[in-house]
């Protein structure tokens, strides 16, 4: 089975995917943040390496879900592929940040990916307020994030919401800003009593 965590930057994907995979022993996936070898430079030039982080981001999931497709383990995976395409893709080429040519090439490549894997059995968003996420992100003090701009959140965040209302599969949304999941152990307990309701029928 796999279960995606989607939700912007600073939400809490990460925390949650950790807490997830303890409580119910499931494994693990987490995104490549902390060894991207682009990221760093994207956040100093956007329009400049917007092409070679988001092709570094579809080959990483895309080998995620192949692996998830294989196992019969229940796999939590920080992120999914198609945040990376629908949301963060989407919204470079909106921005100007990928030109026609680059944004054909990378649509190309996802659709060939799609013809392979299958989406989530569950989907959990973690839905968060621009003050919420712009708070997390300050609390964790990643150097290369101290330049992602507001308008940049915001506008992921109306891609989240516009895809989330139109996806197709099962979705689990979270309203994620009155919640300390990672310190708080009802607050926990609220997320995982929704997501055995979602998949065992309980409650």
């Amino acid at each position: 089975m796999h279960i995606g965590i989607a939700g912007n930057i600073g939400c809490g994907k990460t925390t949650l995917t950790r807490k997830l995979s303890e409580h119910y022993g499931w494994i693990p996936k987490y995104e490549s943040v902390t060894y991207n070898p682009y990221l760093e430079d994207y956040y100093k030039d956007i329009q400049r390496w917007s092409f070679n982080l988001e092709v570094y981001f579809l080959t990483q999931r895309f080998k995620d879900v192949l692996e998830i497709a294989q196992s019969d383990e229940v796999i939590v995976q920080d992120r999914t592929l198609f945040e990376g395409v629908y949301i963060f893709v989407a919204n470079n080429k909106a921005m100007g940040n990928l030109s026609d040519r680059d944004f054909q090439t990378y649509m190309d490549l996802f659709n060939l990916m799609m013809s392979l894997v299958k989406a989530p059995d569950l989907l959990i968003y973690l839905k968060s307020s621009i003050p919420h996420l712009v708070s997390q992100i300050e609390k964790r003090g990643r150097e290369y994030e101290k330049g992602i701009s507001i308008e940049y959140l915001t506008n992921l965040n109306q891609r989240y919401d516009d895809w989330i209302a139109n996806y197709p599969g099962k979705v689990l949304t979270i309203e994620a800003d009155d919640l300390d999941f990672e310190n708080r152990p009802e607050d926990f307990a609220l997320i995982t009593d929704k997501i055995d309701a979602q998949l065992y029928g309980l409650f």
